[in-house]
C-alpha cells in the first residue's frame, strides 16, 4: 500500500493550505482510502503508473454499486486534489485525472416546504414550552430564517448573537453577517433567559440541557421531527430548512446576488439552483395574473 505517510502528508496540507473543515477532510480522507484500496498501490513507484483506464474502471465500480453520480464525482475531484499535489511535491510528474470525465449529475431541485406549511402560527404549537422546546423552536426558527447551514448552527459562538444580526463561521473559516429580524431577536432575548437555567456563561450560543455542545445527529433528529409535523416532504432534514429559506427569499424578490451573500456559496452557480423553483412560483404567479394566464 501507498506509504502512509503521503496520505497524511496531503490531508495536512488541506488543513493548513486549503482551510478546510473536520467534515470535509473526513470525506477526502475516506474517498482517497477508496480509492487507493481499488488500485491497491505497493509502493511509491507505483504512484507514477497509474493511469487514466485504471480510474475510469474505478469509476464503473463505483457506479455499479448503486452510488450516485454527484458522490462519484465528489470522489474524482479528491483524486485530482491529490495528483495536484502529488506533482507539486515532485512525487510523481503526470496526472492521469486529466484525461478522466466523471458522469453527469442527475439535475435535481431542492426540495423545500411550503410558505404556509412553515409559518410561525403553524409551527410555534409543535414545541414544547420547557427549555428544550423553546430551543428547539429557535432552532427551527434560525435555520428558516437565515438559511445557515446546520454545521454553522451547532458552531455559532453565544459572543456572534447580536440584537439585528448574527456572525456566523462558513466554510474555510470565512465569516458572514447575516441580518435578523426584530421577532427573531426577541425568540433569541426569550432563549438566553431560559438558558440561564443551565448556564450561566455560555460559550456556543446553542446548548443541551446537559449545557453540553449540540451535534449533528441530535439536530438532524430534531428538524427531521419537526419537519414531519408540518410538511408532507419526504426529504426532512435541516437543509431543507436551507433551501426553504433560499426559495422563499427568491419568491419574494430577493435578487440572485444577496442571496449568495447570506447563503455564503463561493459562486453565483450554486445559488442559480434556487431558481428554478422560483421559476415555478413565477409560473403559477402569471397564470393566475395575466388576462391570458391559463387559470383565467
Amino acid at each position: 500500500m501507498v506509504p502512509l505517510f503521503f496520505v497524511k502528508n496531503f490531508l495536512d496540507y488541506l488543513i493548513a493550505e486549503k482551510r478546510f473543515s473536520k467534515h470535509t477532510i473526513l470525506a477526502y480522507s475516506n474517498d482517497l482510502s477508496q480509492f487507493l484500496d481499488f488500485v491497491d498501490i505497493k509502493s511509491q513507484h507505483d504512484l507514477k503508473e497509474i493511469h487514466s483506464r485504471i480510474i475510469r474502471s474505478w469509476v464503473v465500480f463505483l457506479i455499479d454499486n448503486g452510488m450516485e453520480s454527484s458522490s462519484v464525482n465528489r470522489k474524482l475531484s479528491t483524486v485530482s486534489t491529490f495528483f495536484k499535489w502529488l506533482i507539486r511535491e515532485g512525487i510523481t510528474d503526470s496526472n492521469p485525472m486529466q484525461k478522466v470525465i466523471g458522469p453527469k449529475n442527475n439535475k435535481r431541485l431542492p426540495s423545500f416546504a411550503q410558505q404556509s406549511e412553515v409559518d410561525f402560527i403553524n409551527t410555534k404549537n409543535i414545541f414544547t414550552d420547557d427549555f428544550e422546546g423553546f430551543r428547539d423552536l429557535l432552532m427551527f426558527e434560525i435555520l428558516y430564517q437565515t438559511g445557515i447551514r446546520s454545521s454553522e448552527l451547532i458552531n455559532l459562538l453565544d459572543s456572534k448573537v447580536f440584537d439585528n444580526q448574527i456572525a456566523v463561521l462558513g466554510k474555510r473559516n470565512k465569516e458572514r453577517i447575516i441580518p435578523i429580524s426584530q421577532d427573531l431577536s426577541s425568540l433569541i432575548n426569550f432563549y438566553r433567559e431560559k438558558r440561564k437555567e443551565i448556564d450561566v456563561s455560555p460559550y456556543y450560543f446553542f446548548l443541551l440541557k446537559s449545557s453540553k455542545k449540540l451535534y449533528p445527529k441530535f439536530v438532524y433528529r430534531k428538524i427531521n421531527s419537526y419537519l414531519g409535523k408540518v410538511t408532507g416532504l419526504e426529504k426532512k432534514s435541516p437543509h431543507v430548512l436551507r433551501h426553504t429559506f433560499a426559495t422563499h427569499m427568491l419568491n419574494n424578490g430577493a435578487s440572485l446576488e444577496v442571496l449568495k451573500e447570506i447563503l455564503g456559496h463561493s459562486s453565483l452557480a450554486a445559488t442559480q439552483v434556487y431558481t428554478h423553483n422560483s421559476f415555478s412560483q413565477l409560473t403559477e404567479i402569471y397564470s393566475q395574473s395575466h388576462p391570458r394566464g391559463d387559470k383565467k
